[in-house]
């Protein structure tokens, strides 16, 4: 008899960024976390809230956490993207390494370990010289880094807006995300997301967030996560069976 054919693990990190950033973001990520299907977070170690949440993620050490790499961000205006505000400038290798290496220590005195993984506001770090810089500190400390770890793959659908910065909620629905999660390719991807409970942040992407937040913990979407196999991760539980 011919065995069964066993179907490719998918398995899913769904990852909320900018923890740290303001009050409400905390706790829709911490909501997503306890009643979603939100795995792990990202810190901005530089922001109001960076302290409460470091010490919530030393209370849930189970709760995946990485570094968000904070050098700015930039808005929508026209048509044009200019910059709202820049830690450093981004060309200056030089200051954008002294820069991400304070945040890694931020991070570190914050929340007592390394990161498990790290990632970029804006995704600054696809851009040199970010990007080789980012490249060698996630090396150096042995952790992945988002769109450069081969064994990872990144999924940005879940945004409710398009590339100019307008609202496409559809994009952020709890039916959009199921489809999302039925495509899922085999192997590991990394589903980003920005939940907040409050609107409290002075950000293009605002409102979005509480819907996030609501979709995120749909038991429609979880039941969704059960029917497909698909298996929830943290970079730290996934890169365990990797090595």
């Amino acid at each position: 008899m011919t065995p069964p054919t066993q179907k490719p693990s998918r398995h899913l990190i769904v990852n909320a960024d900018d923890f740290g950033l303001s009050p409400g973001v905390n706790a829709g990520i911490i909501r997503a976390h306890e009643d979603g299907i939100v795995t792990s977070t990202s810190l901005m170690t530089r922001w109001p809230g960076a302290r409460n949440a470091a010490e919530y993620a030393r209370a849930h050490p189970d709760f995946g956490m990485g570094l968000h790499l904070d050098l700015g961000e930039w808005v929508c205006h026209d048509g044009g993207w200019s910059a709202k505000y820049e830690v450093v400038p981004p060309h200056d290798a030089a200051r954008v390494r002294d820069e991400i290496r304070r945040q890694l220590h931020d991070f570190r005195r914050l929340v007592g370990r390394d990161p498990d993984h790290i990632d970029s506001h804006q995704h600054a770090h696809r851009d040199e010289p970010v990007r080789s810089i980012a490249i060698e500190i996630a090396e150096e400390i042995g952790v992945p880094l988002r769109h450069f770890t081969p064994d990872v793959k990144y999924c940005g659908s879940f945004y409710g807006q398009d590339e100019k910065g307008d609202p496409v909620p559809r994009f952020i629905c709890v039916d959009a995300l199921i489809d999302v999660i039925q495509a899922l390719p085999p192997g590991a991807t990394e589903l980003c997301c920005h939940p907040a409970a409050e609107a409290d942040i002075d950000t293009m992407y605002a409102n979005e967030r509480l819907t996030e937040l609501r979709t995120l913990c749909d038991a429609r979407v979880r039941r969704a996560l059960g029917e497909a196999e698909i298996r929830l991760e943290t970079f730290g539980s996934l890169m365990s069976r990797v090595r």
